[in-house]
């Protein structure tokens, strides 16, 4: 009998998926099929962007990448320069001006009847990894802007343009791709088990097709270095059926874009493609619906399988509802936060129930008091108050330490307080399944039947064990 899989290689399930019912399977590269170390990669990520921002005559001497400070999942407000975390129902719980972090009591005024609506061109969702360069780039030029380093007049939503232009030039110029080829074993972290895990569905009778927004050439020399040594054959190309790389998602899977098949893999060369897809071939461009067309399959019969939130699974579900699943590595090291602070997490659940009782024993004295004729309450207010005040000192440590797993400044990705973040309730809305990585689906077989967990209410019932006595 197996060993059962540590929970954070596990396999989250927010709507049932039978895989024995998809018959295709999509995969992005970076990120998902490849992961890079993210300190490695988003720091020259980091670099090469300042090297254009210098260019272009912007201060940058003194910038620093620290990607502790950042995290995925954050939303930047556009209009007043900010970082923020939400909960799940937009309301902002946290946020930092540039670098420095907002007050409680500057948070509730700068956000006073602001929710955060990510169709509000406002904010920004920072819903990959590759924005942690972003993130630390971007709060260091509004620090700039505001002391008058960077001249105005500019907007913060000028500077945040002019920030991303600087990094989409970094990626699409080439010179860091070329870094990374040059040698993957620093920027890369390679799972050998993913290959068997193509492998197995196969032997399943699955499709497997690679969709990426990278360029042949860099996805040629990055697929070769991360699989041909764990494919019997020798070629990591044995392992799809259709291949396309310069995919410009999400418009892939949301429009008709031209396509062209390389038909020099060695050169690189194209040449225009009509018609279906055929098997073995690697086509430049196209369309989701072409992939359809070419499988004969639609809808709930493919499962894509990416990063990014926006990119890979919001818009793949909700143009073509195909099943979804998103890796999220750093889902490992959250979860493994967790379990560490288990024990001090049923303490501060049960301490905060006795609070909760304390809170309604003072609630009902202080009525008492205003009511004529009721005789005095068994138990004085003041000494009510004092009980609290007594609990929270044990409270507080507590919570603060639960503020902070995952991130000292952030706390989890997933969590915002006692509430989801709005990360994690744009993950449970358009991810079918999610997980750490590719290799946890080959855990769990071609086969497995992916049961989504039944999800609790705040009616119902307490657990025993954090009940109050």
């Amino acid at each position: 009998m197996t060993s059962p899989d540590p929970l954070e290689r596990g396999v989250y399930a927010n709507r049932t998926l039978n895989l024995r019912s998809v018959q295709a399977i999509g995969y992005d590269m970076d990120y998902t099929l490849i992961h890079y170390r993210t300190e490695a990669w988003e720091r020259a990520a980091f670099e090469h962007a300042t090297r254009v921002l210098a260019a272009g005559d912007y201060p940058v001497a003194g910038l620093v990448f620290e990607p502790d400070r950042y995290l995925q999942g954050l939303v930047i407000d556009l209009d007043l320069g900010n970082l923020v975390k939400a909960s799940r129902f937009g309301y902002v719980i946290q946020a930092q001006h540039g670098t420095r972090q907002l007050s409680f009591d500057e948070l509730r005024t700068t956000y006073n009847g602001v929710t955060v609506d990510l169709n509000n061109p406002r904010f920004r969702f920072m819903n990959t990894l590759f924005t942690i360069s972003e993130s630390a780039l971007y709060a260091q030029f509004v620090d700039r802007l505001d002391d008058g380093t960077i001249p105005g007049p500019l907007g913060y939503d000028e500077l945040y343009r002019i920030v991303s232009a600087a990094l989409d030039e970094s990626h699409t110029t080439g010179a860091l791709k070329a870094e990374i080829v040059a040698d993957p074993d620093r920027f890369c972290d390679i799972d050998p088990d993913t290959a068997q895990t193509l492998m197995d569905q196969r032997l399943a009778g699955k499709r497997l097709l690679l969709i990426t927004n990278s360029d042949w050439s860099y996805t040629k020399a990055m697929m070769s270095y991360a699989f041909d040594r764990h494919v019997p054959s020798g070629s990591w190309r044995d392992l799809f059926d259709i291949v396309v790389v310069a995919a410009a998602k999400p418009r892939f899977f949301s429009q008709v874009e031209p396509v062209f098949q390389v038909v020099d893999a060695e050169r690189g060369l194209l040449k225009p493609h009509w018609g279906p897809f055929r098997t073995g071939e690697i086509y430049h461009g196209g369309c989701a619906r072409q992939v359809e067309q070419s499988l004969g399959l639609t809808g709930a019969e493919i499962l894509y399988v990416g990063d990014h939130l926006f990119g890979d699974v919001h818009v793949t579900k909700s143009a073509l509802r195909w099943r979804t699943a998103l890796i999220m590595r750093e889902l490992e090291a959250e979860i493994a936060a967790a379990q560490a602070f288990a024990s001090d997490e049923r303490e501060l659940r049960r301490l905060m129930a006795e609070k909760a009782a304390l809170e309604d024993r003072l609630a009902h004295a202080r009525l008492a008091l205003l009511r004529p004729g009721d005789d005095a309450p068994a138990e004085t207010v003041e000494a009510l108050r004092e009980a609290l005040r007594t609990l929270d000192e044990r409270i507080v440590p507590l919570a603060r330490a639960a503020a902070e797993l995952g991130s000292p400044t952030w706390g989890p990705m997933m969590r915002a307080g006692n509430d989801k973040s709005l990360f994690a309730r744009q993950v449970e809305k358009y991810a079918d399944i999610y997980t750490s990585r590719v290799a946890n689906l080959g855990r769990r077989t071609p086969y497995a039947f992916l049961r989504a967990a039944r999800t609790s209410l705040p009616h119902d019932l307490m657990p025993r064990e954090i009940a109050p006595e």
